[in-house]
């Protein structure tokens, strides 16, 4: 198998409010826009977002809460912008010992966005 693409899939109650964050906070731009979804790209390596609008007549499904994680470079300064910008930051940057810097943040439907950076362990 050689994947050649990659699309997460969500299912909101507010489109227009997850289609705001991912590009006002994260650079996404929308590719492809209906009334019941978007598609949103970037010009890098991370995976294109697909938002679904969820029929808000059937009842609401249970499922594990959405995560998508984007590995970045210089967190410092993205966690700073964010801040700057208002971003709703539900963890604050942190630096683990085996050699990651962390940070989350959540869109209006409760999508949770993990931002990583790879560096060295502490003392290494």
């Amino acid at each position: 198998m050689n994947v050649v693409d990659s699309t997460v899939v969500f299912t909101v109650d507010d489109l227009a409010a997850s289609r705001s964050f991912f590009t006002t906070h994260l650079g996404f731009r929308e590719a492809l826009a209906t009334p019941d979804l978007a598609l949103l790209s970037r010009d890098d390596a991370a995976a294109d977002i697909l938002l679904h609008q969820r029929d808000l007549e059937q009842p609401r499904e249970r499922i594990a809460q959405p995560v998508v994680a984007f590995a970045v470079t210089d967190l410092v300064a993205e966690a700073e912008r964010l801040s700057a910008e208002g971003a709703p930051i539900t963890t604050r940057l942190w630096r683990s010992p085996w050699g990651e810097r962390l940070m989350r943040l959540a869109d209006p439907n409760g999508i949770v966005v993990e931002l990583t950076e790879w560096i060295p362990p502490s003392g290494a």
